[in-house]
């Protein structure tokens, strides 16, 4: 009965050391699902510190569920961003396992801002919640790409420390 005590002891100490945003060099990976109007899909990011409260990265959705209605082809579907952060957890003080973490974001279809937020179990692995806004679209004429990746999206999933 000890031992199960000690080691019960020792991961809940070792889960309780996590850090959500360390600073410059911290690369986070993060997969979830996508859900919009008209479609869900995947998505899937990477952000790398490079000060102590800003991140650069890349994000990319891929739409799986497509209303049938768009005629949608995989240009359609799939949408790149090269994004920035600023990682303001430490600032705002909740918990050193939280980052918050507004930004903007350059895509293939659209310019635009996100708002997330993370919580990490562990120094490894975490779960992430964010939103989408288009700020800027890239056409008037909107083909079912621009349809799809021209509104608000929400992505939750998991995120990992690497």
């Amino acid at each position: 009965m000890k031992n199960i005590i000690v080691i019960v002891a020792l991961l809940a100490f070792s889960f309780g050391n996590s850090q959500a945003f360390i600073g410059k060099g911290d690369a986070k990976f993060q997969v979830g699902a996508n859900f919009q109007n008209n479609g869900s899909g995947i998505n899937g990011s990477y952000d790398v510190g490079v000060g102590e409260n800003i991140s650069l990265g890349l994000s990319s959705t891929y739409l799986l569920g497509v209303d049938s209605n768009l005629n949608a082809g995989f240009e359609d579907r799939f949408d790149i961003k090269a994004r920035f952060n600023a990682n303001i957890g430490n600032v705002l003080n909740i918990d050193e396992n939280f980052d918050f973490y507004p930004g903007l974001n350059f895509s293939l279809k659209n310019f635009g801002g996100h708002v997330g937020a993370r919580y990490f179990f562990s120094s490894g692995f975490g779960i992430y919640s964010e939103v989408n806004v288009p700020l800027a679209k890239y056409g008037t004429n909107l083909s079912p790409a621009e349809e799809l990746h021209n509104q608000f999206t929400l992505n939750i999933g998991a995120s990992f420390n690497l």
